[in-house]
């Protein structure tokens, strides 16, 4: 049996005896990803990053992002984090949420850092109290209407 059959049959096995939650996973190569509804009612699916490794890496290095598809920081506490563009290649609308998932401040068409240096790229955001950052592709917020007091679900 192939390695990714194999772990098909046996997260169909899990979500059938209610041990492992099958409901936001979206497809077998996705399971770190979460499908996020905003208020009108569309959904994007994101990928998940809860590790500190995975969080530092985010959209490094990647040069698209499909106006459906995102990318969601959980962050194990609610505080001020700001966020950098070190080495991403696309422009993205960077969401932050706070622990009811209530948007409490976005960055729409934050650039791409084009510097060497990483000490010369700036940060954006981390000014209210946040837990979840969603990344979209830049206009993205705008396009899904989304404004700070809004909240998501996921």
């Amino acid at each position: 049996m192939k390695p990714q059959a194999a772990l098909a049959a046996a997260l169909l096995v899990l979500c059938a005896c209610g041990t492992f939650s099958c409901s936001k996973a979206t497809e077998v190569e996705g399971l770190n990803a979460t499908e996020i509804t905003f208020p009108n009612g569309k959904t994007v699916i994101a990928e998940t990053m809860i590790r500190d490794v995975d969080q530092m890496r985010g959209m490094m290095f990647r040069d698209s992002l499909s106006k459906d598809r995102g990318m969601l920081f959980i962050h194990p506490d609610e505080g001020n984090v700001p966020y950098w563009m070190y080495q991403v290649r696309i422009p993205l609308d960077i969401i932050w949420m706070d622990h009811q998932r209530r948007i409490v401040e976005i960055s729409a068409n934050t650039p791409a850092c084009t510097s060497k240096s990483s000490r010369d790229c700036p940060s954006y955001g981390g000014h209210e109290k946040a837990r979840y950052v969603l990344e979209l592709a830049g206009g993205g917020a705008a396009t899904y209407g989304l404004k700070v007091g809004d909240s998501l679900s996921f």
